[in-house]
């Protein structure tokens, strides 16, 4: 929205403006040199709109996740999945049953050291923290 205007006529003229209400003439843009840019009114207003829509879209940006940063923490952790330990069941049969499609290997591991089990065995009526 800015307005340019040079000294070269259209026309040739002797001089006098053949118009009565014709303006003065702009200074003349040198080779190699720009004329400053003049914003117009219409063009301030679009960059205060700019300026002020991009404040906005990062409020609300901050706010979204500051929001849902501070809802899953003031909330309270899941219980944790358990189980009970069946006579007969091993750590094997429990992984097989908990997690089916995974390997039965990572899952024994898994929940060896969520119950802290080490090498001790598992017995009947023991309660296991699951993955």
């Amino acid at each position: 929205m800015t307005a340019m205007t040079f000294d070269t006529p259209l026309r040739p003229s002797s001089g006098t403006s053949s118009h009565p209400s014709a303006a003065p003439s702009a200074p003349s843009v040198s080779a190699g040199r720009l004329a400053p840019v003049r914003l117009t009114r219409r063009g301030r207003a679009l960059l205060v709109l700019l300026l002020v829509g991009t404040v906005l879209v990062a409020f609300s940006l901050g706010r979204t996740s500051a929001s849902a940063g501070s809802s899953s923490g003031s909330a309270r952790p899941p219980a944790p999945r358990t189980a009970i330990v069946e006579p007969g069941e091993t750590l094997w049969s429990i992984a097989r049953r908990v997690a089916p499609s995974a390997d039965p290997r990572l899952t024994v591991a898994r929940l060896a050291e969520l119950n802290g089990l080490g090498s001790a065995p598992i017995v009947a009526g023991q309660r296991l923290v699951l993955p």
